[in-house]
């Protein structure tokens, strides 16, 4: 498991993909991951949904702000406890689930979030053609759609070092440009537009739980981007790091949208930004477009890790390296910009929907993952027995874990409020979907009661490690 000594140059493509980072390849500092996570979060995308708080919900700017502050800062404590886990057990999230799922168990989740990653990637492949077409005209978003898919799979291609470099720099180009964007439109913000909209318990809730499920959504590669930071980093500094930058960008990126729609009077938040912002108005589609092919890139490599984890399962002596990780981001580019292309112009908004559905599957994992690797495990893991080949002491499958999983998202079905479904208690706040903060509740807590007296199936050790011979 030894890496190339430049290997953590910034534009080496990056020689590990799902193993153990050991010690001596430890490096980097906590402050990285607030500027990747508060860089990831200032995208089009948050100011877009930012912006639904007014125009879909209709709530004044008052309880839109407080609305996005509380549900952003509710869901970054689970982003952020599932980045601390990296310094402590050095392997992805989804290596990590072996140890509460079983080996096999645990392709259940794997299979989940990778469909959410390639979906993202295919959402923002489209984002970015169309973003990129109306900075320039003459290129057709066709070409403009394959472009960004390639220029976001080299990001990923390159890996964890370049991720954390491009977000670092980003993060003050996309910080000062809001700030500018903000003064801009200062200007708008009279009495006539504070008094817009009312405040609403059901809208208000609803915006909340989008907010919550925006920050959940990253949980399931958090610790992939935490990974390689030394053990010593330990738990506070990282949980820390992570927590404010994700909280704070996201916020910074939603209150934007909701100051452009409310100011411009207008229904579409980027043309409200165009409008009020000038010649200015270009500088920001262009760092959004940067952005978009950024995070679109970590998008392809949380996708790449999860399809050689499922292969891996299988192949338990197998040690994919970078030749691997670089010909599967091939396979996902062709495949992803090939259903880009195809898709209708409404794909968007049609997989965001399903994404955000797909929040009954994240509520019980995240349940189940912090529970486990928090209260019942006290933070350790054997990372030896979670690669050994038949699952070591956590087993091939842990039906405990697989069923509750299930029953997680079962109990949320009477609560759902969908578009494909209306549950018998959907409307217990007024049409506020509270399905997935059922199944969050009702999964840990039957987690916890159900978890042995004596803790982990793995008996107790001083810190999560490989063996030597590993």
């Amino acid at each position: 498991m030894t890496q190339p000594a430049n290997d953590n140059s910034v534009l080496t493509i990056e020689s590990n993909s799902i193993d153990y980072v050991a010690p001596e390849n430890r490096h980097g500092k906590p402050v990285d991951l607030f500027t990747l996570w508060f860089c990831t979060n200032v995208a089009p995308l948050a100011v877009i949904s930012g912006a639904t708080s007014v125009l879909i919900f209709h709530l004044d700017i008052v309880s839109a702000v407080l609305a996005i502050a509380a549900g952003q800062f509710f869901g970054a404590i689970f982003h952020a406890l599932t980045s601390a886990q990296g310094p402590l057990v050095g392997v992805p999230q989804m290596i990590q689930s072996r140890a509460q799922f079983g080996r096999y168990g645990s392709l259940l989740v794997v299979g989940f979030t990778t469909l959410i990653y390639l979906g993202f990637f295919v959402s923002n492949i489209i984002l970015a053609g169309k973003t990129l077409h109306a900075a320039a005209p003459p290129v057709p978003i066709p070409v403009a759609t394959v472009l960004g898919a390639v220029l976001a799979t080299l990001v990923g291609v390159i890996g964890y070092h370049f991720i954390h470099r491009f977000n670092k720099i980003g993060a003050w180009f996309m910080g000062s440009a809001l700030v500018i964007g903000f003064i801009l439109m200062a200007p708008g913000l009279n009495a006539s537009v504070l008094e817009q909209g009312h405040f609403d318990l059901a809208g208000w809730f609803a915006m909340f739980g989008l907010c919550a499920v925006w920050q959940i959504s990253f949980a399931p590669y958090t610790s992939d981007y935490s990974r390689y930071l030394p053990v010593s980093t330990g738990f506070v500094k990282t949980f820390a790091f992570t927590y404010f930058g994700t909280s704070l960008g996201t916020i910074f990126a939603f209150v934007f949208g909701v100051v452009a729609v409310s100011t411009g009077h207008a229904s579409d938040a980027m043309e409200a930004i165009r409008t009020q912002t000038g010649m200015f108005g270009y500088v920001l589609i262009f760092l959004f477009l940067v952005n978009i092919i950024g995070h679109n890139g970590m998008n392809l490599y949380g996708g790449v890790l999860s399809c050689i984890t499922a292969a891996q399962t299988f192949r338990p002596n197998w040690v994919p390296g970078r030749t691997v990780r670089v010909i599967v981001s091939a396979v996902l580019l062709l495949a992803s910009t090939v259903t880009a292309l195809w898709a209708s112009k409404n794909f968007i908004a049609i997989f965001l929907n399903a994404i955000f559905a797909m929040r009954i599957v994240l509520a019980p994992w995240i349940a189940i993952n912090l529970v486990d690797f928090y209260v019942v495990n006290k933070r350790h893991y054997l990372v030896s027995e979670i690669i050994s080949s038949n699952g070591g002491v956590y087993g091939a499958f842990n039906v405990k874990a697989i069923a509750l999983y299930v029953f997680g998202i079962v109990v949320q079905v009477p609560f759902m409020e969908e578009s494909f479904f209306h549950g018998p208690w959907a409307s217990i706040l007024g049409g506020a979907d509270v399905s997935w903060m059922v199944g969050l509740v009702a999964t840990a807590l039957a987690y916890w009661l159900l978890s042995p007296n004596g803790g982990s199936r793995a008996p107790r050790r001083a810190t999560a490690r490989v063996t030597a011979q590993e």
